[in-house]
């Protein structure tokens, strides 16, 4: 078979990690008889340094032709002036929005081998398995209006919105169902019922999806007692479904979790499949640009390489070799193999090219 990846290195350890995944692509092809023509494109903070503009049309074009997209980080330093006309986080939300990508899946799960690595206590993060679908291309990211004025009073005054429509509500919990049903059957809808009036819409929506799926349970959970629940008690949850800002920061809060951001992978979903049909896909690490060890070598590369995997099972229907690339990260760790941001005493601290030639060896 023959796939057709664009791959956006990106800022900061963007490319050194996008290295990984694509040595991982090629691996995968060698050994399982599969072509993946991958093209390279800019976005973020390299593509206003070179054209002006954080996404560029031919960088959404180039993804818009393809089978796939896998996209490292933007943003750094250089570019962080909140007054700039243009900024790279505005090429992410401008790919989401362009791709019509709505879901989010971010996986959080803790490796047997990892669990000293979290700040948490081992019996609490020990076995926890977790998925959260955030819904991507609405809510107060999107929202309009949006700005900053001065009052009559001379005073600056900012002002976002936050807006959800029952489609967008309905489509995104339909996709927390049909993964429950694969997993655990159990769906946690989290809002902000008691305050937001966008969140009593999630609530009323959320209710009238669950009653589709009569054989998963449901529940709802206020925004703030989740983020309290996921430190205390994770392993109660197994499809976490939240709005845009609500999913964006629990699901951060949760990379304490696996031990680091530098081990959970995403993928952000568009498009409605028919049956027997893959999912149109960006694939990213959870991780940013990490600019402050940008080329030195030390980056996890682990997190790119299971949004390889993702990629192979989710968009490509390739479960055989999506298993043997997660299972390759796992052995690689049980051989005790651990970048700087996941190290514990008596491992083999090792840098971005070393953890990803370790994991190679094992596909």
């Amino acid at each position: 078979m023959k796939y057709k990846i664009t791959l956006l290195p990106g800022d900061g350890i963007g490319p050194e990690v996008m290295s990984a995944g694509a040595k991982v692509l090629r691996t995968i092809g060698d050994r399982f008889g599969h072509e993946f023509d991958m093209t390279e494109a800019i976005v973020g903070g390299i593509a206003i340094d070179e054209t002006g503009s954080p996404l560029p049309e031919e960088t959404l074009e180039q993804c818009r032709s393809s089978d796939a997209v896998l996209l490292s980080a933007v943003g750094g330093p250089k570019w962080s002036d909140p007054l700039a006309a243009v900024r790279p986080e505005q090429g992410l939300l401008g790919l989401r929005k362009g791709l019509e990508l709505f879901a989010n899946i971010r996986p959080v799960k803790s490796f047997s081998t990892l669990t000293s690595a979290s700040p948490l206590r081992a019996e609490i993060v020990r076995d926890v398995d977790i998925v959260i679908v955030r819904e991507l291309i609405g809510g107060v990211y999107f929202g309009r209006p949006q700005g900053k004025r001065i009052t009559p009073d001379d005073k600056r005054e900012a002002f976002d919105t936050m807006v959800y429509s029952e489609e967008e509500v309905a489509r995104l919990l339909q996709v927390a169902y049909q993964l429950a049903r694969q997993r655990r059957h159990k769906v946690t809808s989290v809002d902000k019922a008691n305050i937001l009036a966008s969140s009593r819409l999630w609530r009323e929506v959320a209710h009238e999806v669950s009653r589709q799926y009569p054989d998963v349970e449901s529940e709802d959970v206020l925004v703030d007692a989740c983020a309290m629940y996921l430190m205390r008690r994770p392993k109660d949850f197994d499809v976490i479904a939240a709005s845009n800002l609500f999913g964006d920061i629990l699901s951060d809060e949760a990379s304490v979790l696996s031990g680091s951001m530098g081990m959970l992978p995403s993928a952000s979903l568009g498009g409605k499949p028919a049956a027997g049909e893959t999912w149109f896909g960006l694939y990213e690490p959870v991780h940013g640009s990490a600019p402050d060890i940008a080329g030195k070598g030390i980056a996890n590369p682990l997190a790119t390489i299971l949004s390889v995997a993702m990629m192979l099972r989710i968009s490509f229907g390739l479960a055989e070799e999506a298993d043997a690339v997660e299972g390759a990260v796992e052995q690689a760790l049980k051989d005790g193999y651990r970048t700087l941001d996941i190290m514990s005493p008596g491992m083999k601290e090792v840098g971005t090219v070393e953890m990803t030639d370790a994991v190679l060896e094992r596909v």
